[in-house]
């Protein structure tokens, strides 16, 4: 996730001082400038990521609004992750030099995506990656479609005239580690470690869109305009020299909390373990 964030961090700092009118936001603000991070997790990642924004931010003010050294807006950052995030540790790690007043706000917009009666069932697999069930493709596509539908227009609600928002995808090279994380769980059903039922009914909520798909629906939802698209992580040291250690960590990241209320954690460790070992075959 590190690398990630280092990849877009040139990106989003060109795009506030580009594209953003700090003066319009300031008007409606009352010398305050506030930003969400939606999916924060506990940190470091996140407070890295935010430092940025707020860095970004201020050298943004100090530009475009003269005389203004005295006069910085105050920040507010707003940290959201499911309710299951320990939010504790989060404010527990906040940096003691931080420039922002921080705020925990959980709650998720993910939904189960399918069920067993669906003709998209994606029996033996835990992502659309590989499939030739064209229904568990179909299903992925428009569950994206809707939920960021719901994203775009909760977004459009919160954002201040003038503002703008960064939104970071997962890349496909995470495809090959979900498969092999898969074949492990696969291989603790075929020892009777594990329901086969389970991995049935599992399945990875992680669609990655090309840039027409998303083009697509930000044009169809019509709140916002694509100011700038681009692929951050097309070369990246984790796609071409795959290291199958470093994947499981960035996975679990971001999704450790939903493998371990859905199989339980001894699985859901016996699993990356699993898949660790299969370095050899995930790194070729």
């Amino acid at each position: 996730m590190r690398e990630v964030l280092d990849g877009a961090k040139g990106m989003v700092g060109d795009a506030i001082i580009q594209k953003l009118d700090i003066k319009k936001i300031m008007l409606s603000s009352s010398n305050t400038i506030r930003f969400a991070d939606l999916g924060c997790s506990v940190g470091p990642n996140t407070f890295i990521a935010m430092q940025h924004v707020v860095q970004a931010l201020k050298d943004k003010y100090l530009y475009q609004v003269k005389n203004s050294t005295n006069n910085i807006p105050e920040f507010q950052i707003f940290f959201n992750d499911h309710v299951t995030n320990d939010f504790n540790t989060l404010f527990r790690s906040l940096p003691i030099d931080r420039s922002y007043y921080a705020f925990g706000v959980p709650g998720s917009f993910h939904e189960e995506l399918l069920d067993e009666k669906s003709p998209a069932w994606n029996k033996g697999l835990i992502h659309y990656m590989g499939t030739s069930n064209v229904e568990v493709l179909n299903a992925y596509v428009a569950q994206f479609e809707k939920d960021m539908e719901m994203l775009l227009n909760a977004r459009a609600e919160e954002i201040v005239e003038g503002g703008m928002m960064v939104l970071v995808t997962p890349f496909e090279s995470y495809t090959r580690l979900f498969k092999f994380f898969g074949s492990s769980l696969m291989d603790l059903v075929n020892e009777e470690k594990l329901d086969e039922s389970l991995v049935d009914s599992f399945n990875l909520p992680m669609h990655f869109p090309s840039p027409e798909d998303m083009t697509k629906v930000v044009e169809k939802n019509g709140c916002f305009s694509i100011e700038r698209m681009e692929l951050t992580y097309p070369k990246s040291k984790l796609v071409n020299e795959a290291d199958a250690k470093t994947l499981i960590i960035n996975l679990r990241a971001v999704l450790e909390g939903l493998i371990i209320n859905h199989f339980g954690s001894k699985i859901a460790e016996e699993a990356c373990v699993r898949t660790i070992l299969k370095s050899d075959e995930i790194s070729t």
